[in-house]
């Protein structure tokens, strides 16, 4: 006979709360197997593998209404998807580790303990694979003007030393630091109280693009923000800092009008 789970069963041995089942029944994304006459949902087994498919989706920060899409699309192969999966966190995984070894270098130099390249300390911190999707992703959305802003920007970084790359890193930290702190005190981000912080960030940028910044281009780099790559960088910052940077360099763009 086939083993079957209660909901509040399913819940602990997944590791989700039997709210989550619940919702995810209510918006059809994991129906049980079938309700008995006491009124209780039952999974089997189908239903536990694609769970584990919704939860790993998830936890790769895929929206609830694209994984239904996926896992209901014809012809899903799910033996398939979980190979490409694999190899994806496999991926991942490496990569992290290299951070984590970087991470141990850095601190065993700061200790007096090992001696340190300056070139180790960047190693394994920028995916080359990420970046270049990313770099494409501009391209593809904003034409092909901005490939040549881009090289014009690495070009202009490559050309720094490395004090100097660390000086204008610390002032956009400065700059952003700042910023939060107005969100969390709850100034607008159309407020002019914040012009001398975004007239730096506006500085900032100029200074690595390595050209002059008119409004309406920093304007159109506050939609360069929308990627969700950007977006998850500033959310890491502040809650919500990411409209709130969106929002307040458009509101200064307009007003240099």
């Amino acid at each position: 006979m086939t083993k079957t789970y209660t909901v509040s069963q399913l819940a602990r041995l997944a590791g989700v709360t039997v709210r989550t089942l619940h919702h995810y029944d209510d918006i059809g994304l994991l129906k049980p197997a079938f309700t008995g006459e006491n009124r209780y949902r039952y999974y089997c087994e189908e239903e536990l593998l694609r769970l584990q498919q919704i939860l790993i989706l998830r936890e790769l920060d895929m929206p609830l209404a694209e994984i239904g899409a996926i896992l209901d699309a014809p012809g899903f192969d799910r033996l398939g998807t979980l190979q490409q999966q694999r190899e994806r966190l496999d991926a991942q995984a490496k990569r992290y580790a290299g951070m984590v070894r970087t991470i141990d270098r850095t601190i065993a130099h700061l200790k007096g303990e090992g001696a340190m390249t300056h070139e180790e300390l960047y190693s394994g911190l920028v995916d080359p694979k990420k970046q270049a999707e990313y770099e494409a992703w501009l391209v593809e959305h904003y034409g092909e003007q901005i490939e040549q802003d881009i090289i014009r920007s690495r070009t202009k970084m490559a050309g720094m030393s490395e004090d100097e790359q660390a000086a204008m890193m610390a002032e956009l930290k400065d700059i952003e630091d700042g910023l939060a702190e107005a969100l969390r005190r709850g100034l607008p981000p159309q407020a002019s109280a914040l012009d001398p912080l975004i007239e730096r960030h506006w500085q900032w940028v100029a200074a690595s693009w390595g050209r002059e910044c008119p409004p309406e281009a920093y304007a159109g780099l506050a939609d360069v923000y929308e990627h969700p790559d950007f977006r998850a960088r500033y959310e890491a910052i502040e809650t919500g800092f990411a409209d709130y940077l969106i929002a307040a360099m458009r509101s200064w763009a307009r007003r240099q009008d």
